[in-house]
């Protein structure tokens, strides 16, 4: 693969996205969505394709295993990510910065109720291998007082991208409810809402 994709929308749903543009590509609206597992799923269990087409899966079987399991356990664990920039040139170092996040729920009622999880913002580095694609390191942007210096060390000239993206939590939450709406109707859970702690429920729909 030979390209560079800058401040990108991609679109996929569940863990199932192609990735078939090969020219530069500049889009305003950005959205990603991801799979989701539940809490007797463990990293052999999560869906590999016998040849993936993409490496969103990758990234997904990452933040699971890497970020989600760190945090209070749910029973569904349901990563995204709104991608920055894609520099796809070197099959062995794919490189991804993103706006990645995971949370964990608990369905109570008709209402998915968040238990844990964060943001982890950064450069995921990925390898292509014969029946796929596997996360090879994540440059992960540090928390507190070495944010800002650790984001703009590792975002670089796409820091200014990356600060639109991550600040921009109307767009954020729409495309968070839009994963766990295209989870619940895949899935057939009777989930209408979802809710994080002190906070009134959304509609999914919204």
């Amino acid at each position: 693969m030979h390209k560079i994709i800058i401040f990108i929308t991609i679109i996929f749903a569940l863990g199932v996205t192609a990735c078939g543009n090969k020219q530069e590509a500049k889009q305003e609206n950005i959205v990603n969505t991801s799979s989701v597992t539940d809490k007797n799923t463990n990293e052999k269990d999560l869906p590999v394709q016998e040849t993936e087409t993409t490496y969103f899966p990758a990234i997904e079987r990452y933040l699971v295993k890497e970020c989600g399991s760190k945090y209070l356990k749910g029973q569904y664990c349901i990563p995204f990510q709104t991608v920055v920039a894609v520099d796809e040139r070197n099959d062995e170092d794919i490189l991804v910065w993103g706006d990645f996040w995971v949370f964990n729920y608990n369905l109570a009622g008709d209402t998915l109720e968040t238990v844990s999880g964060g943001s982890h913002p950064g450069l995921m580095h990925i390898k292509q291998t014969d029946t796929g694609f596997e996360v090879t390191a994540f440059d992960q942007v540090e928390d507190g007082s070495r944010y800002m210096p650790s984001a703009k060390k590792i975002f670089g000239e796409k820091y200014n991208n990356f600060q639109t993206i991550n600040s921009d939590e109307v767009r954020r939450e729409k495309h968070r409810a839009e994963v766990l709406a295209n989870y619940v109707k895949r899935h057939n859970i009777p989930a209408t809402k979802y809710k994080d702690y002190g906070w009134p429920a959304k509609n999914l729909e919204d």
